[in-house]
Order: C-alpha cells, then structure tokens, then sequence
C-alpha cells in the first residue's frame, strides 16, 4: 500500500481537483455565485472518498487533511476566473477520465489495505470513482451518471476489479495498481474518442408505442 500510495499521491490531489472542477462547471451552467461553486466542487472532489470511509469505517481522508477540500476550492475558483469553453471542457473530461481511473485503484486498496472482502473493495473503488459524480448531478438537477448509456461507472468497475485481482494473486502494490489504472483509463478513453457503449434493453422501453 505504501508503494501505491506514493505512486499515486499527486494523481489524487490531481484527480481531486479534477472532480471539483466538474462540480464548480455544473454550477457555473446554472450561474450560481462562487460559494456555491465552492460547495459543488468540494462535494464532487470529495464525496466518493467520503462514503468510502464510512462504509468502511475509516477515519475521513479529508478531516485531517483540509488540503484536499483546498484543492477543491482552488478548482473551483480557477472555473470562475477562466469559465468553461469548449476546448477547457474536452480537455477536462480526459482530465476526468485519469482521476476516475486513479480513483477506483486509490479506493479498492484503501479498502484491502484495511481488511475489507475483495469483492467489497471492488465496490469501494467504484464508489469513491463514482458518488461524487452522482451527488453533483442530483445538487445540478441532472441526469445522473447511472441514467446514462456512457461507459463510466463500467470504467471503474473494470480498473477497481483489475487492481484487486492482480494483487489477490500476489503481484506486486505498484503494478496491480498500474494495471487497474491503465484498464479503467482505456476502456474510458475508447468510450470518449469512439463513443463506446454497452447494449441497452432490447425490450420495449417505457411509455413507447408500437
């Protein structure tokens, strides 16, 4: 855990930041004034690791490390002072796309460095990939990332259960994470440059007429 922690460490303050930006764009779509910008980038960045420790009964990462809730803010500033066009938008979801994947190792091992099943660490590294996006739609009045036919929580799922088989099977903290990430930002990358999806219902859906 130590090696992959070190590895990681600036990639989670970066993918912190990353998550908070995307709060403080969703509140800049609504025009909302920069506390509230503030407010929606610290829950984005922050509200996946948060349910994370307490399903796992951790101590909160944030509480005695204020400087990921300071990321978070800085993030949301730079949104109000440089606004969101197009080209800053394309660059952030790529952005996006390596905190999601260095979420969803970062949350698994914190949960198997812990104790916690293999399977349960699985669904923490999705979880703290995760919640932060649903919390920001909900607080956005958007549709959220689960209602969504994109590959994204399937990206997680992918990178956290990678990580956590290749370190079942004895390889080493530093490449099961490596490999966990590189799986997650693959398959999510396929899904932004080739509009990747996964096969919806082939039943008829609600409220549609033959």
């Amino acid at each position: 855990m130590d090696a992959l922690a070190t590895a990681f460490v600036w990639l989670d303050y970066a993918a912190v930041a990353v998550f908070g930006a995307t709060g403080a764009l969703a509140a800049a779509q609504r025009k909302h004034d920069i506390v509230t910008f503030c407010f929606f980038a610290a829950v984005t960045g922050v509200g996946g690791g948060t349910m994370r420790d307490l399903f796992i009964d951790a101590p909160v990462f944030w509480v005695q490390r204020p400087d990921y809730i300071i990321a978070c803010i800085m993030a949301a500033i730079a949104v109000w002072v440089f606004g969101a066009g197009d080209a800053r938008m394309k660059v952030l979801l790529w952005l996006d796309a390596l905190g999601m994947a260095a979420y969803s190792v970062v949350g698994a091992a914190k949960a198997i460095s812990l104790g916690v099943m293999p399977f349960s660490a699985v669904v923490m590294g999705v979880l703290t990939a995760c919640f932060g996006g649903i919390i920001r739609d909900v607080l956005a009045g958007e549709p959220s990332i689960l209602l969504r036919r994109e590959i994204y929580v399937t990206c997680a799922l992918i990178g956290a259960g990678v990580y956590v088989v290749l370190y079942m099977l004895g390889v080493r903290d530093m490449w099961s994470g490596l490999g966990g990430f590189a799986a997650a930002f693959v398959v999510r990358a396929g899904a932004i440059a080739r509009g990747w999806m996964l096969p919806a219902f082939p039943g008829r859906g609600r409220g549609r007429t033959n």
